[in-house]
């Protein structure tokens, strides 16, 4: 296919070189901005095409040596070829560009970047599983960068936690070894602070042969074996047979006061330990909780910011969807001796405004939502008792546009913002953001 010469002028959403070649936007896999490249097309399309380096005619001084030599083929990681501090500014950049272009609104400050550990930090993901005839033998890991339809041939990955990451080709090499090898299409990962759980999805009921398989690595490498024969309820553990996931949020910032909270392999838990430790800090920091006041957390989940909350408050509300972390919620909440916090299940992308919950007036507000955001909720909260807000966000278009409704709406200022790096060398942008009337 031909060759083009071309200047990265921008980078995009999920880290990619940006060029214009005859005024059509280029997607450029592994460049970075301000770079002079030749490239190939790999992939047209109607308004954009898709293309890759072949030589690099002017190199970026915030290039680095990726630490992964699956650089490039696996699709987990695209900006590991970017220095640390470059990469907080793209991010930041984004969510500038974001609020700027969606919500119209800026922040009176934004906040210092949150960082931590950037390597071995992910405690939690899912890895795809592929038995591939023409290689002859079984493939473990994500996706390819250049086509998510194909598992990228990896033997590690240098941002799983440590004691998983170099284990991925074992995994691969057990998998290939067993009687359901073309069945098994997944194998998701849970660390808690003492195991790492792996849930194997099979479609088709294990020998003992192959269950066996299973408990020698599970003992071998320290691993607790889930199985899952079906959906998510049908998960149960192989070995041990009552292993105990938990992590611990420790007590060393004063923000926050000691907690444990116990979760099962296929909950939702922040990936990044060391930054959900950062990030708990911040969020207690900017919201302030006092003895007398009165929280709604929405979209709680397992409590994760809602059991600091109720050690310093009179009261607080966990709101949530999913009845299962509800239920572990208010177990968290009794083990840890947390009296002042209650949960309530609920679907917050549907009306909720008749809820007891919602009709109360609430002092302060915690929203951390998924990818859609909150504006759904944002239609009949807050009310005019409710003072300050803080916004936990994975996403930062949802949050310009949510943002936009509680300036223009609900008549509260934008007081701060700024990024946290939940999850180093991809483009992925979360931030958190105070909202005050």
């Amino acid at each position: 296919m031909k060759e083009f010469e071309a200047t990265i002028t921008d980078l995009s959403h999920d880290g990619k070189g940006v060029a214009r070649i005859d005024g059509k936007a280029v997607f450029v896999s592994g460049a970075l901005l301000g770079e002079e490249v030749k490239l190939r097309i790999r992939k047209r399309h109607r308004h954009y095409d898709e293309a890759e380096v072949v030589e690099l005619l002017t190199r970026s001084p915030h290039r680095v040596e990726p630490l992964c030599r699956h650089f490039g083929q696996c699709g987990g990681c695209s900006l590991q070829h970017l220095d640390a501090a470059s990469q907080i500014e793209v991010k930041q950049r984004v969510l500038k560009d974001n609020f700027e272009r969606i919500g119209k609104v800026m922040p009176d400050t934004w906040l210092p970047p949150l960082t931590d550990e950037p390597w071995g930090y992910r405690r939690k993901g899912r890895l795809s599983v592929r038995s591939v005839a023409k290689k002859g033998r079984v493939l473990v890991g994500f996706r390819e960068e250049s086509n998510p339809r194909f598992v990228a041939d990896i033997t590690q990955c240098e941002v799983v936690h440590p004691a998983l990451g170099p284990k991925i080709g074992l995994l691969a090499e057990l998998v290939g070894g067993m009687d359901a090898a073309a069945d098994i299409p997944q194998i998701e990962f849970a660390a808690g602070d003492d195991i790492i759980a792996l849930v194997f999805r099979h479609m088709v009921p294990l020998s003992e042969r192959d269950q066996a398989a299973l408990v020698e690595f599970g003992k071998q490498h320290g691993f607790a074996i889930y199985l899952q024969p079906g959906g998510v309820t049908s998960v149960h553990p192989l070995w041990p047979e009552a292993p105990r996931l938990a992590f611990r949020i420790p007590s060393g910032d004063a923000a926050i006061e000691d907690v444990e909270l116990e979760f099962r392999p296929l909950d939702f838990v922040q990936v990044n330990a060391g930054m959900n430790r950062r990030m708990m800090a911040r969020a207690m920091e900017l919201l302030d909780p006092q003895p007398t006041d009165r929280v709604l957390d929405l979209f709680c989940g397992l409590g994760n910011f809602t059991l600091p909350i109720g050690r310093r408050v009179a009261e607080v509300v966990g709101v949530e969807g999913e009845h299962g972390l509800v239920e572990r919620a208010a177990e968290n909440a009794a083990r840890n001796g947390i009296t002042h916090a209650r949960f309530e299940v609920a679907n917050l992308f549907e009306d909720q405004r008749n809820a007891h919950w919602a009709r109360q007036p609430w002092d302060k507000l915690l929203l951390d939502p998924p990818r859609a955001g909150a504006d759904k909720v944002l239609e009949y909260l807050p009310h005019k008792e409710t003072r300050r807000i803080v916004y936990v966000s994975c996403h930062p278009g949802s949050l310009a546009r949510d943002a936009g409704i509680l300036v223009q709406k609900h008549g509260f200022r934008l007081s701060a913002a700024g990024v946290m790096d939940m999850f180093p060398h991809t483009a992925h942008v979360e931030s958190i953001a105070l909202f005050e009337r």
